[in-house]
């Protein structure tokens, strides 16, 4: 998943911490005889409306796994756990019969079936409908006919891998055997949707209606605010210890921060830069430090710009950044140096597999780009989103560049992530860019595939427009390959190429560096892709 600010994405080690507020009171039961309250929580703008299969970055992410419950969660170990699902059973890892547990509706009273499943799917995957997540479906069979390409009308709108057995019985068929399947399946975009949605897919943009613990209050009011109300007729409902939450939208993390110590806000998942030397003393145990999954990364729009078609120029400017200095002086150790494409916390991961390409080594990197001819005009730009704290490491990233290459780098800040990504999506940027991404399922396969394959360049993070056939084929192996660790191996000669041409520059690896404001009690739990779990939030 793309990342805004930082880097979203839930699985993995649970961090315990402090506090979330009692801003904007609510009235309903917190069950234990106190009263509940709504509390808030600081968001950047999301990307797109809210549409669970058109969202692929972190902001609407955090609000879909509000407002919706998939059929599978992630524990603080990155293993799947059985949610909305009854069971997810197969024999051969290419045909899998997921039956789900009762009780469940959305928001509007209509029960969620096997058919709400399906609908959601067939319509992510529809090339018609140019949902953001449509590369994920890819697995399931007729996905290719639902895609035949630019110009080319689908002759259906149903995957033919999609069998409703009965209400609550789905049976899933893939092209190939594919054994991190139901890991997948927590991922907003295999969220089901309601019939009202079909209605008016454009309405439910701003007026979502989940199955999740909590139901919007309102319209989405862009650039302003997501406000929510707990569902009382969820089945987890009862665990929940406030009345709802608020998104508050901001553009700036500076003023989200004193708003955070003003008790204005209540739960901020990214301290900025800025607090980063003053943020334990200001928040005391309500500074939450923990791992991560995100990455960071310098990407480079390779089919559309030639000046950074060679690979040696992108390993220069790779060489010619200093991690280790950005990391412990910009970042105080919030960010750690990465020297891999896939992130420590999921198998696959190699200490040092980038080598020299990711070796901060001035002289060597100015006779490489003076070997493969230099950049036109001896000049480059490297545009950022200003409303994630990215200023700082960036401005001291292109100052290294431009010393250790002998070249002009000019900054070019976009006021919000949205803008950037779309401009990055449409083609009108042309120069290096400053982008992230987080695991949307715990498997290596998410690091590579939905960033660096050809079906991410329409649908997805490959904003380079790299291609690259034996990774491709290495990605396909991969996926039905016998065993998790034949996997593995032939994702990480995948990651190998990857890291021989550098569409993207690694940067660095995230740290969970998030505050919470006074007025809740300890034991909020934040995860790996920097979602709150909500049955932990209790106001004090």
């Amino acid at each position: 998943m793309r990342g805004a600010k930082s880097a979203k994405w839930v699985a993995g080690a649970i961090v315990v911490a402090l506090a979330a507020t009692a801003c904007g009171g609510g009235s309903d039961s917190s069950g234990k005889g106190g009263k509940a309250r709504q509390v808030v929580m600081e968001l950047g703008e999301p990307q797109n409306g809210l549409v669970p299969s058109n969202t692929y970055e972190s902001e609407g992410s955090e609000v879909m796994n509000a407002l919706f419950t998939g059929l599978v969660q992630y524990d603080e170990k990155n293993e799947t756990q059985l949610d909305m699902a009854a069971s997810i059973e197969t024999k051969d890892s290419k045909v899998w019969t997921i039956k789900l547990k009762d009780g469940y509706t959305f928001h509007n009273g209509e029960p969620v079936t096997a058919q709400s499943y399906a609908d959601a799917w067939n319509y992510g995957a529809n090339q018609k409908n140019t949902q953001e997540t449509n590369p994920l479906f890819g697995k399931i069979d007729g996905y290719a006919d639902l895609n035949p390409g630019e110009g080319k009308q689908p002759a259906t709108d149903k995957m033919k891998g999609l069998k409703v057995v009965d209400e609550k019985t789905l049976e899933v068929t893939l092209t190939a055997p594919f054994s991190s399947f139901k890991t997948m399946l927590g991922f907003n975009a295999f969220f089901p949707l309601p019939k009202a949605f079909f209605k008016d897919p454009k309405g439910f943009e701003t007026a979502p209606i989940g199955n999740g613990m909590f139901k919007m209050d309102g319209k989405f009011v862009h650039n302003q605010q997501i406000k929510t109300v707990k569902y009382d007729k969820h089945p987890d409902a009862g665990k929940l210890k406030i009345s709802g939450v608020t998104f508050k939208i901001y553009n700036n993390q500076d003023t989200a921060y004193r708003d955070l110590l003003g008790g204005r806000v209540d739960i901020m998942d990214t301290v900025p830069l800025s607090a980063m030397t003053t943020a334990a003393k200001d928040l005391g145990d309500r500074y939450i430090q923990g791992t991560d999954s995100g990455l960071g990364y310098i990407g480079f729009p390779l089919k559309y710009n030639k000046a950074f078609a060679k690979p040696e120029v992108r390993k220069a400017i790779s060489m010619a950044i200093d991690r280790k200095a950005i990391t412990e002086k910009i970042f105080v150790n919030t960010r750690t140096p990465a020297d891999d494409f896939i992130n420590p916390l999921v198998p696959g991961y190699r200490q040092g597999a980038c080598g020299t390409a990711c070796s901060y080594d001035p002289a060597a990197a100015k006779k490489m780009l003076d070997a493969a001819g230099g950049l036109p005009g001896n000049k480059m730009e490297l545009g950022y989103n200003n409303d994630g704290g990215h200023k700082d490491w960036i401005e001291a990233a292109a100052a290294q560049i431009e010393k250790n290459l002998g070249i002009e780098v000019t900054v070019k800040p976009f006021e919000q992530f949205q803008k950037i990504l779309n401009d990055l999506g449409d083609k009108k940027y042309g120069g290096a860019f400053r982008l992230a991404w987080s695991m949307d399922y715990p498997a290596a396969e998410n690091y590579l595939r939905p960033v660096f394959s050809e079906d991410a360049i329409e649908h997805g993070s490959n904003y380079s427009g790299y291609v690259n056939p034996q990774v491709e084929k290495l990605l396909d192996q991969a996926d039905t390959a016998a065993t998790e660790d034949a996997a593995i191996k032939l994702y990480q000669q995948a990651d190998d190429i990857l890291l021989k041409e550098m569409p993207y520059i690694p940067v660095y690896f995230y740290k969970l560096n998030a505050g919470l404001s006074k007025n809740v009690k300890p034991g909020v739990r934040i995860d790996n892709m920097t979602q709150v779990d909500w049955t932990s939030v209790n106001p004090a």
